[in-house]
């Protein structure tokens, strides 16, 4: 990081200055006869000075009235329906702020302390909230919260913890995984040799016995645990033991349910892992962007160069100010009953989508329910395929995702399958007496011939009851 000192947007600074200042000395200065009147100068600059002050200063509905319609009109699509895409969530008022605040301005390369700009000693100190709060809830003693999304947090992971061409073991993506353990189009799989463990054909469930299998025969330099997509609890400590045994590095992406973790409601994998990632986004409720935890402190060094100048550059003050507000509203007791009712309405679906009348339908739940905040719907015995069924429950005015179901005999854009997931609405206030009337919902529009107009009628019922950033 030594050697990037000095270099801005516009290359190796002092260099360019000096270079700059040795040009303009050479110049000749013109004779004054030469140069324009100072009324003229200042009379041809002057209307575009305060044009510039007046659309500066204008609200974004006089300044850009096509993006205040979308503004508006996203508001009232998120207000009019049940928001169920289970890596989504509603973030509070407070969040919403901080992402729309003057530190969005601040440029602040480097750390705390440790900055290669002037003019940081206020963000050093959002950042620094943000650090410490980002440790508590986790019991960690490291904390990285500048990655700008999950994706670029794994990339730095595995940039600290492997080198190209290491292998690496995670869940196969079409068994639940994600791109950034070892999708062959993404970075993972094009640096990395990456081989997967998948799922058991008969429970649907990770067979512990496999992924070691897999570790002895591959002997990886790095193994994954984590998922995108994936219904119940990982053994963390079966994970350890077998890391041990082959000498990988364990590394666990906790994006999807870090919330319940912090709320003490999911094991944590902090004391098994070499190093933890996950999102801030999906169930802690926070702003889009992602952070790194471990309690190897030494791997701090690694995982902070490999975050920058690995990956980024300068940091999103104003999302990392978001990102405090969320690990300190962690802290709070109201969290760990939102995370409670994150879960229950989740069991509360699978319930209802396990009944007879689902089933009847070729409805079915994958592993038979949940331990999570989300529920994966096996289509493949129904008339619907996911895009079909995802598209019924958009026309109720409930939002899902199509997914994949392992051994999935649909292509990826159409799938078997749909992703449901409750951290939003629990966000919004639900609880099991409106999880159960929107789990029925969900099960009515699956059946053939469902009633559409009538089922909206009780989503717009649950959405009136229940008002979203009122007064925005």
């Amino acid at each position: 990081m030594g050697n990037h000192r000095g270099v801005t947007d516009h290359g190796w600074w002092p260099y360019a200055w000096a270079t700059t200042n040795r040009i303009h000395r050479a110049r000749p200065r013109p004779n004054r006869e030469e140069e324009p009147p100072v009324s003229d100068h200042f009379s041809t600059s002057s209307a575009a000075t305060t044009q510039l002050a007046s659309s500066f200063n204008e609200p974004l509905s006089v300044v850009d009235p096509e993006i205040a319609a979308v503004l508006e009109q996203e508001l009232g699509r998120q207000r009019s329906t049940l928001e169920m895409i289970a890596s989504e969530n509603f973030v509070p008022r407070a969040i919403l702020e901080t992402q729309g605040s003057v530190l969005t301005n601040k440029y602040a390369e480097g750390y705390p302390g440790r900055r290669y700009y002037g003019g940081c000693e206020f963000v050093d100190i959002a950042e620094t909230l943000a650090i410490e709060r980002a440790k508590s809830p986790f019991g960690a003693e490291f904390a990285n919260v500048q990655p700008h999304s999950g994706a670029t947090a794994n990339a730095a992971v595995l940039a600290a913890i492997a080198t190209p061409g290491d292998t690496i073991l995670g869940l196969e993506l079409a068994h639940g995984g994600h791109l950034t353990h070892g999708m062959k189009l993404n970075f993972s799989g094009k640096l990395y040799n990456a081989v997967a463990y998948g799922v058991d054909p008969e429970t649907f469930l990770v067979d512990m016995n496999v992924v070691r299998d897999k570790a002895l025969e591959h002997r990886p330099q790095v193994i994954i645990a984590g998922w995108s997509a994936y219904p119940r609890q990982l053994d963390f400590a079966a994970f350890r033991a077998i890391a041990d045994e082959v000498g990988a590095k364990l590394w666990v992406d906790m994006a999807h349910f870090a919330g319940l973790v912090a709320a003490g409601l999911h094991p944590s994998p902090v004391p098994y892992a070499d190093v933890v990632s996950s999102t801030v986004h999906k169930t802690i409720g926070g702003p889009r962007s992602g952070f790194i935890l471990s309690r190897d402190m030494t791997l701090a060094k690694k995982l902070n160069s490999n975050v920058f100048p690995g990956q980024q550059g300068g940091p999103l003050m104003h999302v990392i100010a978001g990102k405090a507000t969320a690990f300190m509203l962690a802290a709070q007791p109201e969290f760990r009953d939102r995370q409670q009712r994150t879960i229950s309405g989740a069991q509360l679906l699978a319930a209802r989508l396990t009944a007879d009348d689902s089933r009847g339908a070729g409805v079915d739940v994958l592993t038979g329910g949940t331990d999570v905040h989300l529920v994966l719907a096996d289509l493949r015995n129904s008339p619907l395929d996911g895009q079909q069924a995802e598209d019924v429950l958009h026309s109720v005015g409930i939002t899902v995702n199509r997914n994949s179901v392992p051994f999935d005999p649909r292509p990826p854009m159409v799938t078997s399958g749909l992703r449901i997931g409750t951290p939003a609405l629990a966000t919004r206030g639900f609880g099991d007496v409106e999880f159960t009337e929107v789990a029925d919902i969900i099960a009515l529009a699956l059946l053939p011939d469902p009633d559409v107009a009538s089922l909206r009628e009780r989503v717009v019922a649950l959405t009136d009851g229940f008002p979203l950033y009122p007064g925005l």
